[in-house]
């Protein structure tokens, strides 16, 4: 077992262990969780080997989730939003000593593809890592909703208790997809489904081929986690995304940041009309 893929197995199970009860929301439209903290408390608790069942047989769980995610898929191709993709190096005294950030927004080229159009891009600050825009295009292929329905014959989803998240109570799955291919990225780490409406509120976790881990070129990004929203009250759209690692140069290691913020959702024919 390599370095890395033993750093993700400790993060799943001291995920895993945080298992809790949480007060129920109240009966509105939930707004989802709220931004990520700066700083995280992590309390360890002993891993539950069996946890207690869900009121909700677990397998009708995952067959509304995925139905979920399909609908959510469907209909964010209809909205227009701002995502920001900000990475930062980080000095010996672990503040921000550089940036590079740029704003696109989703459009359609004249032979009717989709592509990320670059909308803001203020001038870079970082000092050790050299960055453009073509360095991040693998991001805007990474699915946003991977447990859709007619993916889900291809992933063994585990249920393994109850853990809020923030405002929410969530059921957890370990997802693990069951067999790899060379070709096509799959993902394998944690999801977060609300109680409630039975959606994805977070996810944590990589893509993974039969030949590793997916990442950018020159970043050495794997693992993220991300947050969802609820937009116009019925869609589950992801509003945030983090990613931590270290960049070994030759010079030194650095430590770097990927943040990536989906903003302004709404509707295609509402934005075109402005």
């Amino acid at each position: 077992m390599n370095c890395r893929k033993a750093i993700f197995r400790a993060a799943i199970l001291l995920l895993v262990s945080l298992l809790g009860a949480h007060p129920a929301a109240a009966q509105e439209p939930r707004q989802g969780p709220l931004p990520a903290p700066t700083k995280r408390e992590v309390t360890r608790i002993p891993v539950e080997t069996t946890p207690e069942a869900p009121p909700i047989p677990v397998e009708e769980i995952i067959r509304r989730l995925a139905q979920k995610e399909e609908e959510f898929a469907r209909a964010r191709a209809g909205y227009t939003y701002r995502k920001t993709i900000r990475v930062q190096e980080f000095g010996e005294d672990n503040k921000p000593s550089g940036e590079f950030q740029v704003t696109t927004e989703p459009a359609v080229a004249s032979d009717g593809k989709r592509y990320e159009k670059i909308v803001q891009q203020p001038p870079s600050t970082l000092r050790r890592l050299p960055l453009a825009p073509e360095d991040l295009e693998i991001l805007a292929r990474i699915p946003a909703f991977p447990l859709i329905t007619d993916q889900l014959n291809k992933y063994e989803l585990t249920y393994a208790g109850k853990q809020p998240v923030d405002e929410l109570t969530t059921y957890l799955f370990r997802v693990k997809p069951k067999q790899l291919e060379r070709k096509i990225a799959y993902f394998e780490g944690l999801v977060w489904v609300d109680d409630r409406d039975l959606v994805v509120a977070k996810t944590y976790g990589k893509w993974v081929t039969e030949v590793g881990d997916v990442s950018t070129p020159q970043l050495p990004f794997t693992l993220f986690e991300t947050q969802r929203e609820n937009i116009d009250g019925k869609f589950w759209f992801p509003n945030y995304a983090r990613s931590d690692d270290t960049l070994n140069l030759k010079s030194g290691d650095v430590r770097i940041r990927l943040t990536i913020r989906w903003t302004d959702y709404k509707p295609v024919a509402a934005a075109s009309s402005k």
